[in-house]
């Protein structure tokens, strides 16, 4: 009587060295998870973002006058800011702060935290300078979201919004 071979279900590698019964998925399942991390791998190095050489070191402190200004500023935007105050103080900020109503800080939306900004208003010339430490606006045509301290500075606290332009003084 002829032997009769073992029945195993479709997709299992019948001989592999060893002896071992593995599906076929197993060596294409592997590869797969190789190339994926291979992957990651490239691209992931892709990702950081080189520090621009020539830029201040970030700043320790003290009030926005007596920061030093690059030789020519670089204008960031122009287009509408807003402000933000009682409903949000005291809450942590994006950069994990407080959020302090009475400092000159802003939210901005790609800026690096750390980031001195001068903003002008371009109605009335006044100037303020604030430091990057949050994320936003989050409302469509604005550029930049101002403590209530800076709006006041700015005097935009009774209209609530303005066009300005905003320059990089300070890089962190």
């Amino acid at each position: 009587m002829q032997k009769r071979a073992r029945h195993r279900p479709r997709g299992w590698v019948a001989n592999c060295p060893g002896g071992c019964n593995l599906p076929r998925a197993a060596p294409r399942a592997a590869r797969g998870l190789v190339a994926f991390l291979a992957g990651t791998l490239i691209f992931g190095a892709c990702a950081t973002r080189p520090v621009p050489e020539g830029r201040p070191p970030a700043p320790v402190g003290g009030p926005p006058a007596a920061l030093p200004s690059v030789a020519r500023p670089e204008v960031a935007e122009l287009g509408l800011a807003s402000w933000y105050g009682r409903g949000d103080h005291g809450k942590r900020t994006a950069s994990g702060e407080p959020y302090n109503m009475e400092a000159f800080t802003a939210a901005h939306r790609a800026l690096p935290f750390g980031t001195w900004v001068r903003v002008t208003h371009l109605a009335s010339g006044r100037t303020v300078t604030v430091r990057i430490n949050d994320r936003g606006p989050w409302v469509g045509g604005r550029v930049i979201d101002l403590s209530r301290r800076a709006a006041q500075a700015l005097g935009i606290l009774w209209d609530g919004v303005a066009r300005v332009r905003l320059e990089v003084v300070r890089w962190p």
